[in-house]
């Protein structure tokens, strides 16, 4: 079986067992949740590029981390996961270390979570993903009409809300796409609940989340409210919606300049590694020619004019490789008249390795303070990054092409050698 055929296997598998196994008192532990789970998961793992064994651990492990509520309770439902998990794995003759990897991710998820690769976080950022979501409302409902459910207890608005922020507070997401995209709402989310708690109140907040999320229990999903019409917005609403609209733009922002330097990094790596291999390549073939071929020449003067352009060719090939990888620092200090006038970039560390550390702090405050000079200098740094790739490629497009061409030239001229030496 091919790895998306297991993977649909065990979501059919896992579907059948909440349907029939998982008492319908977890509503928030249902199926719903683990396929909410599943998305977010896909979504980083194309994210992260993941690997194929990795995307097929991450799915398993994120369609059956919570079948461990089908034997009936929640305590060590992780445990009870991962040996279901198991179980099936084994059956369906997946392989060792594959079904390993996923009893391990399961794991990782026990509160508090503990990922040990970035698999593992990414499971762990996705099976709480909701916390940074207009979702958070409702789900939180869900749960806490759950735990009434299994305890037979109420739980007070109050209590339920004091429990949510502590959680909130002491919780972190694992990766930067979380770190980016979900924890700037998981902020704002503990922020509504701080002011509940403290008497203010957040009606705009309250019916776009009821609207997002009706519960059966809730007048909602009776009646949808209604949505007032733009010009009868008041001017409080306009301005909340306005802040959360610049919110998005500057996490948007943020994101777009984060994958832009990824990518340039690591289009500078694949360069160094590209100049490297011609390098060594290169070395090789000269050692060669300087142990073996150089003492044969006396006795074989046909093949000095061959030998000379290998040599040539390898040399040049080598020189411009060095080139595409040579470090080009700078002056590394600057004054307080360059940071006022916006003219030096502070995220290269070519422009500060002398510099005092009061004096960079500084330096870097005054820019953090600068919406516009911070913005500046991020463009700058992708701008002079993008200057230093083109010419690495540059000069690794050279070394290719000499080596290429020198090669061919090199061989054409042995054959020649060969030819006149047999006349």
């Amino acid at each position: 079986m091919t790895n998306q055929e297991i993977i649909q296997d065990a979501e059919q598998y896992v579907r059948q067992l909440f349907s029939a196994r998982v008492d319908e008192a977890f509503t928030y532990h249902s199926i719903s949740h683990t396929q909410s789970v599943v998305q977010s998961a896909a979504t980083m793992a194309e994210f992260y590029q993941l690997g194929e064994e990795d995307r097929m651990v991450l799915a398993l492990a994120a369609w059956f981390h919570d079948t461990g509520y089908s034997q009936g309770a929640a305590k060590d439902h992780e445990a009870k996961s991962q040996r279901i998990a198991t179980t099936w794995l084994q059956a369906k003759l997946v392989d060792a270390a594959v079904t390993e990897k996923v009893a391990h991710a399961i794991g990782a998820t026990r509160w508090p979570q503990k990922p040990a690769n970035l698999t593992e976080q990414i499971l762990c950022d996705a099976d709480l993903n909701h916390l940074g979501t207009e979702d958070f409302a409702g789900q939180h409902k869900l749960l806490r009409r759950e735990l009434e459910a299994m305890t037979g207890e109420d739980i007070s608005k109050k209590d339920w809300r004091n429990k949510n922020i502590r959680f909130l507070q002491e919780h972190q997401y694992f990766t930067d796409y979380a770190r980016n995209i979900l924890e700037p709402k998981k902020q704002e989310n503990l922020s509504l609940l701080l002011d509940k708690q403290n008497g203010k109140k957040h009606k705009i907040h309250k019916e776009i989340t009821e609207e997002f999320i009706p519960l059966p229990s809730s007048p909602v999903a009776k009646k949808k409210p209604a949505v007032p019409e733009p010009e009868n917005v008041p001017m409080e609403e306009k301005t909340k919606k306005d802040k959360e609209k610049e919110s998005r733009t500057e996490r948007g922002i943020a994101t777009m300049f984060r994958i832009m330097s990824d990518n340039h990094v690591n289009l500078s790596q694949m360069a160094d590694s590209k100049a490297n291999i011609m390098i060594s390549v290169n070395t090789i073939v000269l050692s060669i020619i300087v142990s073996v071929l150089f003492s044969k020449l006396q006795y074989y003067p046909q093949f000095i004019v061959p030998t000379i352009i290998l040599c040539t060719v390898c040399l040049c090939a080598i020189i411009f490789a060095i080139l595409a990888t040579r470090p080009n620092v700078n002056k590394g200090t600057f004054n307080h008249e360059d940071v006022q006038q916006k003219k030096i970039n502070l995220l290269f560390f070519g422009n500060f390795f002398k510099m005092e550390l009061p004096d960079y702090e500084w330096a870097m405050k005054e820019m953090m303070n600068d919406r516009e000079y911070l913005y500046g200098s991020m463009i700058k740094d992708i701008y002079y990054l993008g200057k230093v790739l083109a010419k690495k490629y540059k000069f690794l497009r050279i070394s290719y092409n000499v080596f290429m061409f020198g090669l061919v030239a090199a061989i054409i001229a042995f054959i020649i050698a060969f030819a006149v030496s047999a006349d």
